[in-house]
């Protein structure tokens, strides 16, 4: 039994994969002073909860924030008894190759996304996560990960607004039902939901140009389904992109491993 963890900015995301299907997902907010102890009080509840009477022997995790690793390392060592694998550390190693320039460092969460839409989708690709950094990621035609495009995130546009202007209340994003607002709160929802679609086409026409080929798009993330109500750009929305990222991570590096052996 696998645990997947992929940590954001603002959410943390734990699944558990048979190796056929995953049997369960949960979310709960990334604090970083959250114990490996009250992870496994959690979890273990959960698993309870859904009649899910397993032994989990392997971790995977993904994590843009690195002060939360240490409690996750402390999780998998003392109530699962593996050693994790960590996205993006020398001992992680990937199935596809990183094309960046020499000493950049790459976000987790954009490997296992290239590594996924690469099996899901094949070369050429786009994909496009809406998380707290709106992300669009480049994918060759062999897999490869070469750069890309970092955005504000949605959520945190929207703050920014409300806390810079104090006549500007916070909102919900939501596609409005006309593009030109009547009060205020129409005329940001607009401007955000609008907007984020204008962005989203501009940047993946200007790849696409940049690139010269055709390109397939995929979308991920919280609002992939909600922004895919306001353009034909996408060809694919795949909410469970990251984690079909870390599955295959592990299983790349197990064979791995037993090959050595």
């Amino acid at each position: 039994m696998l645990l997947t963890v992929d940590v954001g900015n603002t959410n943390t995301v734990f699944a558990v994969h048979d190796g056929q299907s995953f049997l369960g997902e949960w979310r709960c907010s990334t604090y970083a002073a959250r114990t490996a102890d009250q992870y496994y009080v959690w979890l273990r509840q959960l698993l309870e909860f859904h009649g899910l009477n397993i032994a989990i022997d392997s971790v995977v995790i993904s994590s843009v924030v690195p002060q939360v690793v240490f409690n996750l390392r402390l999780l998998s060592d003392r109530y699962y008894h593996c050693r994790p694998l960590v996205v993006g550390k020398p001992d992680c190693e990937l199935p596809v190759d990183v094309r960046v320039d020499e000493g950049t460092i790459v976000g987790a969460d954009r490997l296992v996304n290239t590594v996924s839409g690469y099996d899901k989708f094949g070369g050429d690709l786009i994909v496009v996560d809406f998380g707290t950094a709106t992300t669009f990621d480049v994918i060759d035609t062999d897999g490869a990960y070469i750069g890309g495009v970092i955005a504000p995130g949605v959520n945190l546009s929207i703050k920014a607004l409300h806390e810079a202007a104090a006549a500007l209340p916070n909102i919900d994003v939501t596609r409005p039902q006309r593009v030109i607002g009547t009060n205020t709160v129409a005329c940001m929802q607009s401007g955000v939901f609008w907007g984020y679609v204008g962005l989203i086409e501009g940047i993946c026409k200007q790849i696409r140009g940049e690139r010269d080929r055709p390109m397939k798009i995929v979308a991920t993330g919280g609002l992939s389904t909600l922004f895919d109500q306001g353009t034909e750009i996408f060809d694919h929305i795949d909410t469970e992109l990251t984690m079909h990222g870390l599955v295959l991570i592990n299983e790349h590096n197990r064979k791995t491993m037993n090959e050595q052996e």
